[in-house]
């Protein structure tokens, strides 16, 4: 079966960086599009960056400038290097992607991994 994991979550000072990571297992023949959202307590889901498959990005207005969305491909993973963190970041982070398997493609979610940036 395929899943998607996040790692990389914690507290951190504002002004501080940390980088997630997404690492798809399974048996697939690779990662499409993917997405890292982000839920905050009281608030809607948001969609924070988007990369294609051919590596181009996207971000929400709120991170443009401060967050970075890649992929490593070879690794099956996706990151997100968070830098100058503010409190209003403090959310649970969440990886979505779109898996290609012989036959079919679906989109996985991950389980989540918490940012908290706090002084």
């Amino acid at each position: 079966q395929v899943q998607l994991k996040e790692s990389g979550g914690g507290l951190v000072q504002p002004g501080g960086s940390l980088r997630l990571s997404c690492v798809a297992s399974g048996s697939f023949v690779g990662i499409g599009a993917a997405n890292w959202y982000r839920t905050a307590p009281g608030n809607q889901r948001e969609l924070v960056a988007y990369i294609s498959t051919g590596g181009s990005t996207n971000y929400a207005d709120s991170v443009k400038g401060r967050f970075t969305i890649s992929r490593d491909n070879a690794k099956k993973t996706v990151y997100l290097q968070m830098d100058s963190l503010k409190p209003e970041d403090t959310a649970t982070y969440y990886c979505n992607a779109n898996i290609i398997r012989l036959g079919v493609r679906e989109t996985y979610w991950g389980q989540g991994t918490q940012v908290t940036v706090s002084s």
